[in-house]
């Protein structure tokens, strides 16, 4: 048997399988198309980039004819210019600093110990029957019940600290990454599965080797949701009750300091966390399963 780069001849051609067939070798991508792929990526990127950037500057616009015509004092709507410059002078004089970092803190964790206990109740709700019949309807009116109705007494029974941020974060992140990984394991395909069986794969090695895998956009879709309400379960609990957060920051600029232009910096800053951390899981989602579009 022959290989011959870029020949004509090979199955297909004339040539009967079994009897010495010629097989043609893949062609190799031209380096040229592979820079013109890179620079079409390239501009793909920067359409979006200027995309997003054009419907931002068209919402201040809008924000700021808004806040000449209807001539609205500070404090009931700021112009965008005057939370523009409290955003930056509360950065620059410490005030958000240690809210921020707080915040960041509580996400952090709580979307680490809710999308790890989701990751396990997941895979149990995809495999067993059993479980998912006894869960399933306790899980759905959990997720239900407003967790700003929860924060209370999740504040009372864990205190004011951090762990009661953490639990409500928790809560918050479990139920769109559980539902996204048992979604995502009950669609590998069956016979890849019965293909690993045949090659008599363990249970371990069908998970980590098939099952995980192939279940991994799925899942990263719900820990993208996930992070994002991870911002606003932290916030909530701050509001329940604590004395650091970008939670407590809102409170003291509505009530005590009467800062709305603070205000709306402390929005735009959570605005931020969020947009960044969303940002951190598609990154690592494309490194882990790849570009999808």
């Amino acid at each position: 048997m022959t290989v011959e780069p870029g020949s004509g001849a090979g199955p297909g051609h004339g040539t009967e399988p079994g009897r010495g067939a010629t097989f043609v070798a893949p062609p190799v991508p031209h380096a040229g198309a592979v820079r013109v792929g890179a620079r079409g990526l390239a501009r793909g990127r920067w359409r979006r980039a200027i995309d997003v950037a054009a419907a931002g500057t068209l919402f201040v616009v809008a924000w700021k004819v808004f806040v000449v015509a209807g001539h609205y004092p500070v404090f009931i709507l700021p112009a965008p210019e005057v939370v523009a410059g409290r955003f930056v002078s509360a950065w620059a004089d410490g005030t958000m600093e240690p809210d921020a970092l707080q915040t960041l803190i509580e996400v952090i964790l709580g979307f680490g110990v809710g999308a790890s206990l989701a990751l396990v109740a997941g895979y149990a709700l995809a495999r067993s029957g059993l479980i998912e019949r006894v869960l399933s309807p306790y899980l759905v009116a959990a997720q239900a019940t407003p967790i700003l109705a929860l924060a209370p007494l999740l504040a009372l029974w864990f205190g004011t600290g951090l762990l009661s941020k953490v639990v409500i974060c928790a809560l918050i992140v479990f139920f769109p990454v559980a539902v996204a990984t048992m979604v995502g394991l009950r669609n590998v395909d069956r016979r890849l599965v019965e293909m690993a069986h045949a090659f008599r794969a363990t249970r371990w090695q069908l998970l980590w080797s098939l099952e995980l895998p192939a279940a991994l956009p799925g899942i990263m879709g719900g820990m993208r949701v996930g992070v994002t309400l991870a911002v606003v379960g932290a916030i909530i609990g701050e509001w329940a009750g604590g004395d650091l957060g970008l939670g407590v920051l809102i409170n003291l600029a509505r009530g005590s300091l009467f800062d709305i232009p603070l205000l709306f910096a402390t929005l735009l800053t959570i605005a931020l966390l969020g947009v960044v951390l969303y940002l951190v899981v598609v990154l690592v989602e494309r490194r882990v399963v790849g570009a999808r579009g």
